[in-house]
């Protein structure tokens, strides 16, 4: 499935990972998010939301070849989960805030699972059910980009200026 996250593509990180890369030779362990396009600005993504017409999610893992090789499961339980773990990024209808609110206080919820070597993209799919956290689970996936580091840090900085993040609900 593809789709049109519109405007140029934009420009590609130059941090090499290790050696290897900087001299041009493959990942000895490819992700499945080389040639996706990085999304490396908080508006990106918000475009990108609101020009898909297939609901949108972000997923931190250690990419999309590694999941499609491998079965979710909840940490918890040990029970095998029916599709990908993810956070959805359109909004809900009840939703009357802007839209890059909703999407800044999801991308701010991967931030701490973005360690090294795990990558948030961002994906669609078809939903298979929910997980333990009720969160949506996707089969069927359809990589979409990858986001740069700097987007979660831009999103996790818009959540705490834009919501009561001390406050219980």
């Amino acid at each position: 499935m593809a789709v049109d996250l519109g405007g140029p593509a934009a420009p590609r990180a130059a941090e090499p990972r290790d050696a290897a890369q900087d001299r041009g030779a493959a990942s000895p362990h490819p992700t499945g998010l080389e040639g996706l396009r990085r999304l490396v600005a908080l508006d990106e993504v918000v475009r990108a939301v609101e020009r898909t017409h297939a609901p949108l999610y972000v997923r931190v893992s250690d990419g999309p070849a590694v999941d499609r090789c491998t079965v979710s499961c909840d940490h918890e339980s040990g029970c095998v989960l029916p599709g990908l773990s993810v956070n959805p990024l359109d909004p809900e209808p009840w939703w009357d805030r802007p839209v890059e609110h909703w999407v800044a206080r999801q991308l701010s919820r991967s931030t701490s699972l973005a360690v090294e070597g795990r990558h948030a993209w961002l994906l669609t799919g078809e939903v298979s059910g929910r997980g333990p956290d009720c969160e949506p689970l996707l089969v069927a996936v359809h990589p979409v980009a990858v986001l740069d580091d700097a987007v979660l840090g831009e999103a996790e900085a818009r959540y705490g200026q834009v919501f009561e993040t001390d406050r219980e609900s």
